[in-house]
């Protein structure tokens, strides 16, 4: 199979490739595929070429878009295919029915966990991908691990729950990980994680209180809100005003 079939039939099947080509330069046309493991196939003319194609290919993989890169005369262009990322949320709760319609609604791929079976039912969500029955340990595994497009969003306020799912997700390479409660749960919650054996470091990772300042009261408004940020951070935004935004206001792919 030619590196241009396999990068189709990895696209075709919803998985995560970066095809870097030579649009300029000596070795016009070489091509190297790189796949979400690290492995690469090919070969774009140069030892230094492959080396920063690699580089190029590995940063573009998660930050899921296509670009140009130059190195001297020649120029590659770094084609990425990537399945929607995924938003897990661990709590059947009503803000979570309203979450996955609106990530959902964005393009994204949600999934709600909870070990409580009367909740966690595929007629209360009918928006998430799956509804998976199951303690976050197991739920994870049912969906592969936790990988770096991979938002978690804890929603209940249970703590056997919430500590178990924090635990974790704060020592994956998830992106987000955010969690719904008053300052004050977040402060028992932290002392929980710390006694738990988390670090600082670890624990500062949570996003809490989970969401943007929006003042949203409602379940849809509070989905807002979290989607919001959830969104920001994937992009590598604050998520402030644009109207106080400096610089370019809407990223276009190339």
């Amino acid at each position: 199979m030619s590196l241009q079939s396999e990068f189709a039939e990895i696209a075709a099947t919803d998985g995560r490739a970066a095809l870097v080509t030579v649009i300029a330069g000596e070795s016009l046309g070489a091509k190297l595929l790189v796949r979400a493991d690290g492995s690469a196939d090919g070969g774009l003319g140069a030892p230094e070429l492959d080396q920063l194609g690699v580089e190029a290919a590995e940063e573009l993989l998660w930050a899921e878009r296509s670009e140009t890169r130059e190195a001297g005369d020649t120029k590659l262009f770094v084609d990425v295919v990537a399945p929607a990322p995924r938003l897990v949320v661990f709590g059947a709760v009503d803000y979570a029915a309203s979450l996955c319609r609106l990530a959902k609604a964005a393009g994204w791929r949600p999934f709600v966990c909870d070990p409580r079976s009367q909740f966690a039912t595929r007629a209360r969500f009918p928006d998430a991908e799956e509804v998976i029955a199951a303690w976050p340990a197991d739920a994870f595994a049912r969906l592969g691990g936790i990988d770096r497009a991979t938002y978690v969003a804890v929603l209940t306020h249970d703590p056997k729950l919430d500590d178990a799912a924090l635990s974790i997700a704060l020592r994956s390479e998830a992106p987000y990980v955010g969690a719904m409660g008053s300052r004050r749960a977040q402060a028992q919650r932290r002392e929980r994680l710390l006694a738990a054996g988390l670090d600082d470091e670890l624990i500062d990772r949570i996003a809490a209180p989970i969401g943007l300042d929006l003042g949203a009261v409602s379940p849809e408004e509070t989905a807002l809100s979290i989607m919001s940020e959830v969104v920001a951070v994937r992009n590598g935004r604050d998520g402030g005003r644009l109207s106080q935004a400096a610089g370019r206001i809407h990223e276009v792919g190339a």
